[in-house]
């Protein structure tokens, strides 16, 4: 299955007054598409600080120690903030625990549901042009390098494609505009005609049927409605729908109404089946042909035209590409040996004992060129190891050098606050304040954090030279072509305020809202809790991200509306493939929507599996706990609370964090943290239970009774 999302080793503390707290200790999970992964655990167990990671969101404060948070090829550890823009909120979503800390109660909610569309559309259409610009520029120049007797050919080459571009653009611009206000026609006339038809319309009805008379005209265009025919008529009937409605009003009889809105609806029926034109050729054609569109059916113009563009331009272009293609990647290949050789050297310099300071930053600046040598400016796919490397390094090399000199003064600050400490104590008085570890920086990990980066790049490298022989540059130029033919398209994909204005209606009713076009006027003040969270929702899915996180949803809301949301979030996961990350305390909530569960505490993983193996086949004592805590309505029998409170994580555990809670815990936990045992392909726990030589415990009469009357409701029976 294919992962969406990757953490691996992530540490992550924060300072404070008291001293450095551990939030997160070295986890690891996979997302994968379509899945719900749930993250389980009481407060501060840190599920929200790893949330806030993926997002890039964590507090000033905050210290990521080492570990890699892998999406779509990156590591959005290390990736610049203006790269994260382009994913939090776009590719990644979130929605928070209340939903008025995610809403503004002075603006409306339709401006509110609006707003992120209009900016994020401008910044998308922004970021095709840029792309589309300097990617043509740099394939010109490789294809100079390959081929430098024919460089004024080439160039002009590359100037043709880049000046049809801008016809294709032109006529793909005018044909979305119009099959976009036709679809919304689709969609509106059948809601406002099942209304007319049972009588129920609400005050709305003026303003959506507005609507639909701009839209009418709106989708005038040859390849949708075409206005050589239906022109005059379609102009007649929106003129006419908002009178007939106002006459019609008053008797409640609303045929005459419905007859125009169904006559809008069979145009729009028809071009819903029209064929589409091949904008792209047709923009050659019209740039370069000096001759009007050939009259023809559509199918049969798209295959004229590309037989036209490839005769007199494509077919040298896609040579001309290739060949391109092939020189830039062999020059890459090249510069990564290179680079092998320069990382391989690096490696002694930071496995010194004491790392000196101009050594180890001459060497950084010097790899960090060495490495943007060896990637591919024609890559289509960035090699997002090389592209992090360089700010990577540095920032492990000033954590070095920065955390000697805080060293020094933390344990400064130890030792006079120690020495205070003891004074107390040895005159027979309380403290009556704790006595925190020196919050210094782990230089031994940061010199491991170095050597895993240098392998690591190493490693790909040889990954990459081993697989040179096996690239396919016929499919990787057609690629190329298509690659710039989208961010071509992506420049006339504007999102209008009418266009965003009806997909924020359509969300609306999609997660439930009633009333969509009245409610989209209202303040958040004007809605109730679970309704709150619902236009929450929905400004996440604004976007259509791949990744939904889901930080305590829930919480805030009575037990019905927790179900409702519940199931809304399924329903939309479900229809939209989306990966949902469900992170909440109560593992009954997630009960019947997670695909797979990672129990957490004290900022580890102690639990990880199927959710088939955390409710039926759970072996960490934590996660009986968990279970033991959680009401159920077929039994009477008290639930059990989990004693004592969560460690304070500026002091961690030497062993298992659970040890002091946990009644089945044995000297070893106190002593010594546990691995992640195999339990079964699927399955895997941290607790010393599972060890060969430990006794063997039945989890508590309560988690076997509850299996029981689960089984029992599935129809299974015990073993």
């Amino acid at each position: 299955m294919e992962n969406k999302l990757t953490v691996k080793n992530l540490r992550i503390s924060f300072r404070t007054s008291n001293g450095k707290v551990q939030a997160v200790r070295d986890i690891s999970f996979d997302l994968a598409k379509g899945e719900t992964l749930a993250i389980v655990g009481e407060s501060g167990s840190g599920k929200s600080v790893t949330s806030k990671a993926i997002l890039g969101i964590l507090a000033g404060n905050s210290i990521v120690e080492s570990g890699e948070i892998i999406y779509d090829g990156k590591d959005l550890l290390k990736i610049s903030e203006e790269d994260f823009h382009k994913i939090r909120g776009d590719k990644i979503a979130m929605i928070f625990q209340d939903p008025m800390s995610s809403l503004n109660p002075i603006v409306r909610i339709g401006k509110q549901l609006t707003e992120a569309m209009l900016l994020k559309g401008k910044a998308r259409q922004r970021e095709s042009k840029k792309t589309f610009n300097s990617y043509l520029k740099s394939l010109n120049e490789a294809m100079i390098k390959n081929n430098p007797s024919e460089a004024d050919r080439l160039t002009e080459s590359c100037k043709k494609f880049d000046k049809f571009e801008f016809k294709h653009i032109e006529l793909e611009s005018a044909y979305k505009k119009a099959k976009e206000a036709a679809d919304e026609n689709t969609d509106d006339i059948d809601k406002i005609a099942f209304e007319l038809e049972k009588k129920s319309a609400g005050k709305d009805a003026v303003d959506r049927l507005k609507d639909i008379a701009k839209q009418a005209k709106d989708s005038l265009n040859t390849y949708v409605i075409d206005p050589a025919k239906y022109e005059n008529e379609i102009k007649t009937l929106s003129s006419k729908l908002l009178p007939t409605f106002k006459a019609a009003r008053k008797s409640l009889e609303y045929r005459p109404v419905l007859d125009i809105l169904y006559r809008i609806r069979e145009l729009t029926t028809e071009a819903e089946g029209k064929p589409i034109p091949n904008f792209f050729r047709m923009g050659y054609y019209l740039t370069f042909s000096g001759k009007e569109l050939p009259d023809m059916p559509v199918e049969e113009m798209n295959a004229y035209m590309k037989d036209y563009l490839d005769k007199d331009f494509m077919l040298a272009f896609i040579s001309d590409a290739e060949g391109a293609l092939k020189y830039s990647a062999n020059e890459t290949y090249g510069n990564m040996k290179e680079a092998i050789t320069a990382l391989n050297a690096a490696l002694s310099v930071y496995s010194k004992e004491n790392l000196d300071m101009k050594e180890s930053y001459d060497t950084q600046k010097s790899l960090a060129a060495v490495v943007k040598k060896a990637i591919d400016p024609l890559a289509i796919v960035k090699d997002s190891l090389s592209f992090t490397f360089a700010p990577s390094l540095k920032s492990e090399v000033d954590s070095y050098f920065n955390g000697i000199a805080a060293n020094k003064k933390a344990l400064k600050k130890y030792a006079r606050d120690k020495k205070k400490y003891d004074r107390i104590i040895a005159s027979g008085k309380q403290a009556g304040w704790e006595l925190a570890e020196p919050n210094v920086t782990d230089l031994e990990l940061v010199k491991e954090n170095i050597s895993r980066l240098i392998h690591r790049l190493i490693d790909h490298y040889d990954e990459a030279l081993a697989a040179a022989d096996s690239r396919n540059y016929d499919a990787e130029t057609v690629d190329v072509i298509n690659y710039l033919m989208t961010n071509a398209s992506g420049v006339v994909d504007k999102v209008t305020r009418r266009i965003a204005k009806h997909r924020a209606i359509k969300l609306m009713d999609e997660v439930g809202i009633a009333e969509p076009h009245k409610r989209y006027r209202q303040y958040p003040f004007e809605f109730s809790g679970g309704m709150r969270q619902r236009i929450v929702i929905a400004i996440a899915l604004a976007a259509n991200p791949d990744i939904l996180i889901c930080d305590e949803p829930t919480t805030a809301l009575d037990v019905t509306i927790q179900s409702q949301i519940l199931e809304l979030i399924n329903r939309l996961k479900e229809e939209r493939q989306l990966s949902v990350i469900f992170i909440t305390h109560d593992l009954g909530v997630v009960a019947n929507m997670a695909d797979r569960v990672a129990v957490m505490y004290a900022g580890k993983i102690v639990e990880y599996g199927t959710s088939e193996d955390i409710f039926y086949h759970s072996a960490h004592p934590y996660t009986w706990a968990l279970l033991s805590s959680m009401p159920d309505l077929d039994t009477n029998e008290k639930l059990e609370a989990i004693p004592g409170t969560p460690p304070n994580m500026i002091y961690p555990p030497k062993g298992d964090a659970f040890a002091p809670r946990n009644k089945y815990a044995m000297q070893i936990d106190f002593e010594r943290q546990p691995p992640m045992f195999k339990i079964t392909d699927t399955h895997y726990a941290a607790t010393w239970l599972l060890h060969p030589d430990a006794p063997k415990v039945d989890p508590p009469k309560a988690v076997v009774d509850r299996i029981a009357r689960m089984n029992s409701k599935r129809g299974i029976k015990d073993e």
